[in-house]
């Protein structure tokens, strides 16, 4: 990228920085330091080990970041809501810590006083609907501690919705996930379709009476894997108004990377890791596979050809940015941490895409959904008690 794209990119930046939908630092911190912020102090760089500092977040134009309150799929009932629970206690701990760089923020107008104010709004969502152990109040406790968005599931099933990366059991969503999908339009947390079968986003949008997000996925139409967006789950998006929201992840985005990370994941088995681990040891035992098996290199043109087919598709008002940092062992070339933002940017500048089409990749898509899920709640309070349905 030209030095000059890139200054046009930052003074995009300037003015209306990234939403990130998605961002697994709360998982990393608690695999590698038990949630200790004066083990791994994000006041210091921290990139020997994360993806994610505050120095990063400034050099990359973050302004507002969705933290996952994520708890891997293995985990089941109650252990899956007191991990998520332990999840958003050290979200909250982390505004507490550094309060004149974030604020905690619920709703879309602490989204904008964060801004005015030069701080990184701190959003919560809660990654896969067995966080919930298939309880509507226990979704309603998560709602009243800040959690703003709900994954549907992560990479297994749930008893109620079918998962991407799982055999189908219910072909979408059965009673009792409609009825989560209605709820969480009752409370205002926005319905996240990342993670979860085609048929699951069908019957989402059909029943859903707000906006929903994919947090983080990319576009089927240019790699096809099934964590990403159908087209004609993306053509659907503007009748809905919600927000499709490209992840970074090299096995979502580039066909030749599919391959290589079910190696890779099957090499971590082996040597008792879990896929998803990102620890020192862990990334270790990827590094060496890696040696002798050349990983495929996605760019930040990798990411752009995905934003070019999905704004042809969904149009550029139905388009975010979800990282996946903190939550992904292997990052493109240019988007290696979260300081890489301009380089997306600079690439899409390139392409042709305006400052102002930008601003609303970046900004203005992102406040606009939550704002809308805000006041599709507040009518629908008007008339509906909370849900008492249970999962039969």
């Amino acid at each position: 990228m030209t030095p000059e794209l890139l200054d046009r990119a930052r003074a995009v930046l300037r003015d209306t920085p990234v939403v990130d939908g998605h961002n697994d630092l709360p998982w990393a911190m608690r695999a590698q330091a038990g949630y200790d912020l004066d083990a791994l102090d994000l006041a210091a760089d921290q990139s020997a080990s994360l993806h994610t500092d505050l120095a990063r977040l400034r050099a990359g134009g973050v302004g507002a970041q969705f933290w996952s309150v994520f708890v891997r799929s293995d985990y089941a009932g109650d252990q899956a809501v007191s991990a998520t629970l332990e999840q958003i206690d050290f979200v909250r701990a982390l505004t507490e810590r550094y309060p004149d760089e974030l604020r905690l923020a619920f709703t879309a107008d602490d989204m904008e006083t964060a801004r005015a104010e030069g701080r990184i709004a701190s959003l919560m969502g809660a990654e896969g609907g067995h966080s919930i152990n298939s309880s509507l109040a226990t979704l309603r406790a998560l709602h009243q501690l800040g959690v703003r968005y709900m994954t549907l599931t992560h990479n297994d099933n749930v008893p109620w919705a079918d998962s991407a990366t799982d055999k189908p059991v219910l072909g979408g969503l059965n009673a009792f996930g409609e009825e989560v999908v209605r709820e969480m339009n009752r409370l205002g947390m926005l319905v996240d379709l990342s993670h979860v079968s085609a048929d699951t986003m069908r019957d989402a949008l059909r029943v859903t009476e707000a906006p929903v997000i994919f947090s983080h996925s990319s576009a089927r139409g240019v790699c096809d894997h099934p964590r990403n967006i159908p087209d004609d789950v993306l053509a659907a998006l503007p009748a809905n108004g919600g927000v499709a929201m490209v992840t970074f992840v090299p096995k979502f985005i580039l066909p030749a990377a599919v391959e290589w990370t079910a190696a890779a994941d099957d090499n971590m088995r082996a040597h008792d890791f879990h896929p998803l681990d990102t620890t020192p040891a862990a990334m270790a035992c990827h590094r060496a596979f890696e040696a002798v098996h050349p990983r495929p290199h996605a760019t930040a043109a990798t990411v752009a050809d995905h934003l070019d087919h999905m704004r042809q598709l969904a149009g550029i008002d139905h388009l975010g940015i979800g990282g996946d940092f903190d939550g992904t062992a292997f990052t493109p070339d240019g988007l290696d941490d979260v300081s890489g933002y301009p380089n997306l940017l600079a690439e899409l500048l390139h392409r042709g895409w305006t400052e102002a089409d930008l601003a609303k990749l970046t900004w203005h898509n992102a406040v606009r959904v939550l704002r809308d899920a805000e006041l599709v709640a507040a009518d629908l309070r008007q008339t509906r008690r909370p849900s008492l349905m249970t999962l039969k």
